[in-house]
């Protein structure tokens, strides 16, 4: 860089129009609101038209990284693919560095200055500069251009933040509408007649959940039951939720059997996520009439029937998850006659995996114990307490991983 020579009062009130030009021509870009790379494209071509700044190399900070946004001028390398020092990070944290103190390599040779770029007391953008015209080269020359990269820099940063409030607005959104579709597709009312009880419990671990229960009459004797959980959480989840939902009751309203209507689930799930999401799900069909329940179990956590003699059957055979295959690999439907005063508990994997200090889980072994203890206990304070006592096993303290749906009937 040029050593400043003593500037009469006619080139400095010309250079200060320059100053004024470029100002101008930043502030007015900025108030025509054209995009970032607009905006780095305008800062570049008003130093090298106003201020004669024939090298310009400009990185900002983006989250933790450095990026390099402008790299102009004769005999530069392509700075965009070439990392930010660390020695300027180091070296220039709040005024001006000369390149030549800071020993870099070659390729840093054609630029002369390091101009720090600070807001709030932290560095947002190193401007370099090389090839100065030497009217331009004092130390209140340099202060203009650190103003004027505090200009552009604070506008861009501006956009980003107001950017980012509107992106959190329509996720707050989305979340609102999902939770509203989430909480429309739970049943309003459970069964609870001289024949059985039904009741269900629902602990989301995020606002929106990727589990899903449901309870449906068929005719007069026969209702199905069902407790599904989808791969992933969030609004994706809750959307696939809402069509495995408005399928099942399609089919049933059609008088589907219990196959055609796991089947066609498969393929409906299939289509809708492309393999890239799946459902595990547990239907059954209970026929008061003839105490029978028909059931499939799609990949999902055994259902756990007990009987009032503490006699209990796992209810794990049916089918593998659903939404991973065109066409489901083999499929059976089971059916089983129901005790007297037995009770049938559902859930999903968020109730068993559950660890305590050791990393000793759960597990369905844990829930089968409880059961038995707690039989008789009125379902709603049945769910309670075994809520409680996987809470308790939770010793560390920490929040659930996943989320826990427990539907339980109590046949009487």
């Amino acid at each position: 860089m040029s050593t400043p020579r003593a500037v009469s009062p006619e080139k400095r009130l010309f250079l200060k129009e320059r100053e004024l030009s470029a100002l101008l021509e930043i502030t007015q870009a900025i108030n025509h609101d054209p995009t970032e790379d607009a905006l780095y494209k305008i800062f570049q071509f008003t130093l090298l038209g106003q201020l004669n700044i024939r090298r310009l190399v400009l990185y900002v900070k983006e989250e933790n990284d450095w990026l390099c946004v402008v790299s102009f001028g004769a005999g530069l390398p392509d700075f965009r693919r070439i990392p930010l020092p660390d020695v300027v990070q180091q070296s220039c944290t709040g005024s001006p560095c000369q390149i030549a103190s800071l020993r870099l390599s070659q390729e840093w040779e054609k630029l002369e200055m390091v101009i720090p770029v600070v807001n709030n007391g932290e560095v947002m953008a190193y401007v370099l500069i090389g090839n100065v015209h030497e009217d331009y080269v004092n130390e209140e020359a340099t202060k203009f251009l650190e103003t004027l990269s505090n200009i552009l820099i604070g506008a861009i940063e501006n956009r980003r933040l107001a950017r980012q409030r509107v992106e959190a607005a329509a996720i707050r959104k989305e979340i609102e509408i999902a939770q509203e579709v989430q909480t429309m597709l739970f049943p309003r009312s459970l069964p609870n007649d001289k024949h059985v009880a039904v009741h269900a419990s629902y602990v989301p671990h995020t606002a929106i959940g990727g589990d899903y229960y449901d309870v449906v009459p068929i005719d007069t004797q026969r209702f199905l039951f069902c407790v599904a959980d989808v791969s992933g959480k969030g609004v994706p989840a809750s959307l696939l939720m809402s069509n495995f939902q408005a399928g099942l009751r399609t089919l049933l309203r059609q008088q589907a059997e219990l196959g055609t209507v796991v089947s066609e689930l498969n393929n409906l799930i299939y289509r809708n996520a492309v393999s890239e999401k799946f459902i595990t799900a547990f239907f059954g069909i209970y026929n008061r009439a003839t105490r029978e329940l028909e059931y499939v179990n799609a990949g999902h956590n055994s259902a756990i029937l007990l009987s009032d003699t503490d006699d209990h059957q796992l209810l794990s055979e049916g089918t593998t998850m659903l939404g991973i295959f065109e066409e489901l690999p083999f499929l059976h439907t089971h059916r089983v006659q129901v005790p007297l005063r037995s009770l049938l508990l559902t859930y999903t994997d968020g109730l068993t995996e559950v660890f305590d200090e050791a990393e000793g889980e759960f597990g369905e072994e844990g829930v089968l114990a409880f059961l038995r203890k707690n039989n008789y206990l009125p379902l709603p304070t049945l769910h309670r307490e075994l809520l409680k006592e996987i809470k308790d096993f939770n010793t560390k303290g920490a929040s659930f991983s996943d989320d826990i749906t427990i539907l339980s009937c109590r046949f009487k």
